[in-house]
């Protein structure tokens, strides 16, 4: 069957189900959310004279909970625009309208007799092949569908997207043993490319296979803080971005989620699994059943094991708690060497073995939470999920992992991991001791620059389905063309290079801008194409502010001069190379990463890019032709009769409020992601389709541009406007003095000077000034003060 996806219902709107409602608007999708009806009247409504008859309070609950959506943050929409593709209802009035959708998802309260009751009403309404999923997180499957048509069980099965939809990559498909194979397959492959999910195929056993595996290491590492008296601060550190985990790490995760779901759901796994060999720890320990008693569940109820107090003046503290007398008391800081050891290591692979192996605390900490884990997985096939890449990608799409428990294992050495797991009588599933005998070393390997996975029943290495078509560089370490401390260009096939940073949060420093000049004159010697992009949280945070400062504050003027014209020489090569370039942001692409995107031929931008020039906030402006290029754009833009300088003015405002977008689509409207410039939902496949684009535009016949000539500034008419604005904005007291000076400053770059009437100019000459101001600056006291608190938080420079 030829499925497309046009129209969804939601029949649910609590948190997961309005969310996910966005998540469908966000790629497009029409989307239906429905709810219950009141029971009765508001007092408000009744103020009103309402009745319980009128459509506004027959969607109230719908309504309300939909507009909660819309205020939460992080939002849920790429854009406040998309709002609109949500239509809103309840299920006595509108439930008839699913007919008209292609996918009904149910994202209702947690009782299988409601969703039951609710899917006996959607089978004698919806239109036969329509796909019916459940967002589940416990009930099993298999007991849903009972009594319901054929067609409606084989188009039937757990879709489990994880909260919030739009963050958190992992979909999980759970079918039944009814469920087509076509619908399997193309849930699988929509959830990856439509939705930007981590699809993992699951079997219907409790709590799936993410929640199965996360709650465990939650519960198990719980009995592990208790027993060796971690204290909550001293944990988050341990257990945060250090080892590739969220930032928001243990205890700050499980106040945020709600210490009663966390609860919930490990008692449910203690009921469900009588013949689970580690049950006992999904028993609490006092650490949390102190709190769940106490009701301290986290933000829900402000407090949990942080609290947030406000003294006598309005002075915000958080607190947090002390696990041994449940009483709040200052934030503890974790004080292990091992940590000021690794502080410089960017590389997780390199800094986790070190981290384990630590004689200390830290390392007895992680050996201890760390094996048992391995351990739990083991155990857990082929119980939950037969291969071991299922268990990966689970866990870390639905927990925000940069790496699976088999992923992290590997990196410390299977074999000698496990002789180190019998020493401390950590017993695992022996298949793990059949694999090693057979002669394979690691469950991943790769291969002809493929990824492939132990099997444990062929006892062979064996390609990751889906994965084929994908470009990562870590398959590509024997295709490096060139590489210094700061970037590697690796040959991706098909003439293609591929240009990676990897400085700390990929600053553009000197190596980096070297690694661009050389990637490009490669390029143009020997490949087709070249793209910029990395697999890493972030494309680039911008320049090197700590060089900048250093020579800033030696007063070599000379030098930076130097360094900014440099800089500005690369990005127009980047522009006016011979070959296409194709740069592809995901996470932040600030300043500097903001102006190489600018530059590009093509921008394949992952959907959560956050880009933005935010030089403005540090004191600056755009150095590296970001003035220059939103002021060209303007000038692109104009019509004949428009007034000129409203769209001069929106470019300028987004470099003086150093606005970044929350989105790619957000980038898109604020004209730094053009419409030509593509968007990517997954983000396995952005170095992928980057490529494709790069050969889109290699086999169009891309031909090298000149620079150009013709952009259209107004001199003192648009500085008389800026300065209009600048010092209203001073006299309400809404920017200091020196904001002032530095808007007054850009607004000279975008106005093209005090020229007398409207001129076309050349970048050059756009770049010219630019690079003069931005010189300027950097002399400024005030702007040496702003770098100094950046680079060293907030510590006050000393002459």
């Amino acid at each position: 069957m030829n499925r497309t996806i046009k129209k969804v219902a939601v029949l649910g709107s609590g948190i997961m189900g309005s969310r996910i409602a966005c998540h469908f608007a966000n790629i497009g999708i029409e989307v239906l959310l429905l709810d219950i009806i009141p029971n009765e009247l508001s007092d408000i409504e009744k103020a009103k004279g309402k009745t319980l008859e009128d459509k506004d309070v027959r969607n109230r609950i719908v309504n309300a909970a939909f507009q909660t959506t819309l205020q939460t943050k992080p939002a849920s929409l790429y854009s406040n625009k998309y709002a609109g593709r949500v239509t809103l209802g309840n299920f006595d009035d509108d439930l008839t309208k699913i007919s008209d959708c292609d996918w009904v998802l149910e994202a209702i309260v947690e009782n299988l007799e409601i969703k039951k009751s609710l899917f006996e009403k959607v089978d004698s309404i919806r239109k036969p092949g329509t796909l019916i999923t459940s967002n589940t997180s416990g009930i099993p499957i298999q007991l849903m569908h009972e009594g319901r048509s054929e067609d409606f069980q084989k188009h039937f099965c757990g879709t489990h997207f994880f909260n919030p939809p739009r963050y958190l990559r992992l979909l999980e498909i759970i079918p039944t043993d009814k469920t087509d194979q076509d619908v399997i397959d193309f849930l699988l492959h929509y959830g990856d490319l439509f939705l930007g999910k981590e699809t993992v195929l699951c079997k219907d056993t409790p709590a799936f296979i993410a929640n199965r595996i996360g709650v465990y290491a939650i519960m198990s590492g719980m009995h592990t803080i208790e027993k060796m008296e971690l204290t909550v601060g001293e944990v988050d550190k341990l257990t945060g971005p250090i080892i590739g985990r969220a930032k928001s790490a243990t205890f700050r995760t499980m106040d945020v989620v709600g210490l009663d779901t966390t609860v919930r759901v490990a008692n449910n796994l203690y009921e469900a699994l009588p013949k689970d060999e580690s049950r006992e720890k999904f028993k609490l320990p006092k650490i949390v059943s102190e709190l769940h008693e106490r009701k301290w569940w986290g933000d829900k109820t402000k407090q949990g094991y942080f609290k947030k107090t406000v003294d006598e003046s309005g002075k915000k503290t958080i607190l947090e708690l002390d696990l041994k007398t449940f009483e709040y008391v200052p934030k503890s800081r974790a004080n292990h060497s091992v940590l000021e050891e690794v502080k410089d290591i960017e590389d997780l692979k390199k800094r986790i073995p070190i981290l384990v192996n630590d004689s200390g605390k830290a390392g007895e900490f992680y050996r201890a939470t760390f094996y048992d884990l391995f351990q739990y997985c083991t155990n857990r096939i082929p119980e939950i999920a037969d291969e071991i890449y299922r268990i990966d990608n689970a866990v870390a799409g639905g927990f925000a992992w940069e790496l699976g428990p088999f992923e992290t294992w590997d990196i410390l050495g299977v074999d000698e991991t496990l002789g180190k797991m019998k020493e401390a009588g950590v017993e695992v599933a022996s298949w793990v001791d059949d694999m090693l005998t057979s002669g394979a070393k690691s469950f991943y390997k790769v291969e002809n620059g493929i990824r492939k996975y132990y099997d444990i029943p062929s006892k062979s290495y064996q390609v990751i389905p889906g994965t084929e078509d994908l470009l990562l560089l870590d398959n590509l370490k024997t295709h490096v063309v060139w590489e210094n401390a700061g970037a590697t260009l690796y040959d991706t096939g098909e003439g293609i290079l591929n240009l990676e940073f990897h400085t700390k949060m990929n600053a553009l420093g000197q190596e980096v801008l070297e690694g661009i000049n050389t990637a490009i004159t490669r390029a143009e010697k020997e490949f087709s194409g070249l793209v910029i992009g990395n697999e890493g949280q972030n494309f680039s945070a911008g320049a090197n502010l700590a060089m900048l400062f250093m020579s800033a504050s030696e007063q070599d003027f000379d030098e930076i001069n130097m360094a900014i014209a440099h800089f500005q020489k690369t990005m127009m090569r980047a522009r006016y190379s011979s070959v296409p370039v194709v740069v592809a942001p995901s996470g932040m692409a600030l300043g500097g990463g903001c102006e190489l995107s600018l530059h590009a031929d093509h921008i394949q931008a992952h959907a959560e890019t956050y880009i933005g020039l935010v030089e403005f906030g540090v004191g600056l402006i755009p150095g590296g032709g970001g003035s220059k290029e939103l002021t060209l754009r303007a000038s692109d833009s104009y019509n004949p009769g428009d007034p000129e300088f409203n769209k001069l003015q929106e470019y300028f405002m987004a470099i003086a409020t150093a606005k970044v977008s929350t989105s790619a689509a957000e980038g898109r409207e604020m004209g730094i992601i053009r419409p030509s410039d593509g968007i990517t939902l997954n983000r396995k496949r952005l170095l992928a389709d980057a490529k494709n684009a790069c050969l889109d535009l290699v086999e169009a016949g891309y031909t090298q541009p000149s620079q150009r000539q013709d952009i259209k500034v107004h001199g003192k008419t648009s500085l008389a406007n800026f300065e209009a604005g600048i010092a209203a904005m001073t006299y309400g007291n809404y920017i200091s003095e020196h904001d002032a000076k530095i808007a007054r400053k850009l607004a000279w770059v975008m106005a093209g000077g005090d020229l007398s009437q409207p001129t076309l100019v050349s970048e050059q000459y756009l770049l010219d000034l630019e690079r003069e101001v931005f010189l300027s600056l950097t002399g400024e006291p005030k702007t040496l003060e702003r770098i100094h608190s950046i680079l060293f938080k907030g510590r006050p420079l000393r002459n």
